[in-house]
């Protein structure tokens, strides 16, 4: 239940840290892009003992795509198309391999599939995050809604250590596609 709400706000990452749920006289807030949600009627999950309890207080962006709970609960999503590419390049069809055809055009035609690749995996990085910013917005049912943003300073991504994909994420990559 809504009690109070004085408008769209922002918090540092370490102010969030104060609404995971363990003082019971706060809401209980996630983030989720950068995105503050309220989502204390969803006590019993994000609260102390709940299931997703590791959310709350923080913006655990990556955790949300890669499921990997444990070690990616980081706003961080660099890298993360490469969860939706094939963990091998996928080799050209037989009919593309065509030795009569020049070398700098088969190279030409890898490269334009590996750009495609890579777009519809950032697509599907942005839709999958915006499927749970639907969730918190409350656009599926849930009494959860959004209250502000998450304030941080320029350049703190590029301040941060790129990630590898979790093993979870690693294993669940597309398998390559075989030879036509």
């Amino acid at each position: 239940m809504r009690v109070w709400w004085n408008g769209p706000f922002s918090l540092t990452d370490d102010q969030l840290l104060a609404y995971d749920g363990t003082d019971p006289s706060k809401p209980i807030y996630l983030a989720l892009n950068g995105s503050i949600y309220d989502v204390t009627a969803g006590r019993h999950f994000y609260g102390p003992g709940g299931s997703y309890h590791f959310f709350a207080g923080r913006d655990a962006t990556r955790s949300f795509l890669t499921g990997c709970f444990d070690t990616d609960l980081t706003p961080d999503v660099r890298g993360l198309e490469q969860m939706f590419v094939p963990a091998d390049s996928a080799p050209l069809p037989a009919s593309e391999l065509d030795t009569s055809r020049p070398e700098h055009i088969r190279k030409a035609e890898a490269k334009i599939r590996k750009e495609r690749e890579l777009r519809q995996a950032r697509k599907k990085v942005k839709d999958g995050i915006e499927g749970w910013a639907r969730v918190f917005r409350g656009e599926t049912g849930k009494k959860y809604w959004w209250v502000g943003t998450v304030k941080r300073e320029e350049g703190w991504l590029e301040r941060m250590p790129e990630r590898e994909l979790c093993e979870k994420a690693q294993k669940a990559r597309p398998k390559k596609r075989k030879s036509e």
